[in-house]
């Protein structure tokens, strides 16, 4: 890995573009993805062979530790069935020299496809080490590999590295790119004695995994591949107040947390009482799993282990808020109801009289779209509880102005007046659908000269009640 930068090389940004924009056509399927199901698994290794390879690692050098143990490990995928091997290799095609450097220095060197083990591990032999590290270039370079694959399957990045990148680039913005139009899953890194300093560097690029020491270096190479290729289940558990998965029939995503692509959405399903439904996801992401329950749940950071069943849980208490009115036809029926955690701004749910929605227990508060506003505060739901909230029948103001004006018409509270209607300089005259109490009409008609020509009257609004008002002249 050489000190010399130059400056960016426009054709990758060039390429990103191309990536953002949709142009090309390698996809990854970001769903489950096992060779047990008969989906294809693509693994594109790209190689570090620059000079910084030829140090020293114990009492050898990286690059014939790193050689030896792919190829060893090259060995337990051979009669594997839908698995596709390619090899990518950058910083072996031309020597560095002190103040240049080949930042094009990259090359495919196995096409990727079926029955390549052999072949990978013949090529490896003949590469020397002795360039820079162009790594955004290489991983740019990557979606013309797999896009020319036939086929749909899983593709995967294993970067095998001892440097940063040394070019200028931006690896992290093509892993981004490669994800987030589905060509690749998160790619995986390992780095090769790499400095402490430089580990977080990769963490925005992929799973980044350490072999600090040569001896560890071929565990972490199995685990790599061991991920890359089997399968993995999950089981989310939606645990009521007593801790039991009792709770099912909600929609819920996991959420690939690099790319922000869904990896699944679905709607909660168990096979028997208390059992979920068994998912298969790919255990290389991290995911963040979304239950659209009423407010909905998110858990963030989920890692799962490789060839292990999986249990996500998620603490999803539910109750009913049932909002049925006493009589059969109530005048409120599918009247807009919003519903608020007790405490918050913004609604969680907008449900209509005359129905039941499950909510996650807790305390609610309750806004009628009543004429004024009815509030209930203070609304418990409990798990497994039905809650019954009805609040009382309008009763009918039929008002008789007959002419434009100003004013409006007001409720008695403890406080004073408070405004329900106000009058804008039109004919106010019609039916009013009100919460019973005492209003109080004050008007004043748009044509009259005097403060003193306003008119002011009250009414009593009774639940069911009809009742008539004139203020003509």
């Amino acid at each position: 890995m050489a000190g010399y930068r130059r400056p960016i090389f426009w054709g990758v940004a060039l390429g990103l573009c191309w990536l953002l924009t949709g142009i090309g056509n390698a996809r990854a399927q970001n769903s489950s993805s096992t060779n047990a199901n008969g989906e294809v698994t693509r693994i594109l290794f790209v190689f570090d062979a620059s000079n910084s390879m030829n140090a020293f690692w114990g009492r050898r050098r990286k690059w014939d530790v790193a050689r030896e143990l792919l190829a060893a490990s090259l060995d337990s995928l051979y009669l594997q069935d839908n698995i596709e091997l390619g090899l990518r290799v950058y910083g072996h095609g031309t020597k560095h020299v002190p103040g240049k450097q080949d930042c094009d220095d990259t090359e495919l060197i196995v096409p990727i496809g079926p029955g390549r083990n052999l072949i990978i591990q013949q090529e490896l032999r003949k590469l020397r080490a002795q360039g820079t590290t162009p790594i955004a270039r290489s991983l740019l370079a990557a979606a013309d590999d797999f896009a020319a694959t036939s086929g749909p399957g899983r593709n995967v990045i294993v970067l095998i590295t001892d440097g940063i990148e040394a070019c200028d680039e931006d690896p992290c913005a093509v892993s981004r790119a490669l994800q987030a139009q589905g060509i690749v899953i998160q790619p995986f890194i390992i780095g090769i004695g790499l400095e402490e300093k430089y580990k977080d560097t990769f963490q925005c690029v992929g799973r980044y995994f350490d072999a600090s020491r040569p001896e560890v270096f071929g565990e972490v190479l199995d685990i790599v591949i061991d991920q890359a290729v089997h399968r993995t289940t999950v089981q989310l558990d939606l645990l009521d107040a007593h801790g039991q998965p009792t709770v099912t029939a909600i929609p819920f995503e996991f959420i690939e947390r690099q790319s922000g692509h869904p990896a699944l959405q679905a709607v909660h399903t168990q096979i028997a009482p208390g059992t979920p439904d068994t998912l298969v996801l790919n255990p290389v992401p991290e995911y963040d799993v979304v239950l659209h329950s009423i407010p909905p749940l998110r858990l963030e950071q989920v890692v799962l282990t490789p060839r292990q069943h999986n249990h996500v849980a998620l603490d999803a208490p539910l109750g009913f808020l049932d909002l049925s009115q006493s009589r059969d036809r109530s005048a409120l029926s599918g009247t807009p109801v919003r519903v608020f955690q007790q405490g918050g701004c913004d609604p969680v749910h907008v449900q209509s009289v005359g129905t039941r929605q499950r909510y996650l227990a807790g305390t609610y508060r309750l806004e009628f779209a009543t004429l004024p506003p009815e509030i209930v505060d203070g609304v418990h739901i409990g798990d497994g509880r039905i809650v019954p909230v009805a609040i009382s029948e309008p009763g009918s103001l039929n008002l008789d102005v007959g002419t434009a004006g100003y004013g409006g018409l007001f409720k008695e509270g403890e406080s004073g007046l408070n405004l329900v209607v106000s009058f804008e300089g039109q004919d106010p005259s019609g039916r009013y659908d009100l919460q019973p109490g005492r209003y109080v009409v004050i008007f004043r008609a748009k044509h009259a000269p005097r403060t003193d020509l306003s008119v002011t009257r009250k009414v009593d609004i009774r639940s069911g009640g009809n009742h008539t008002l004139t203020l003509r002249p």
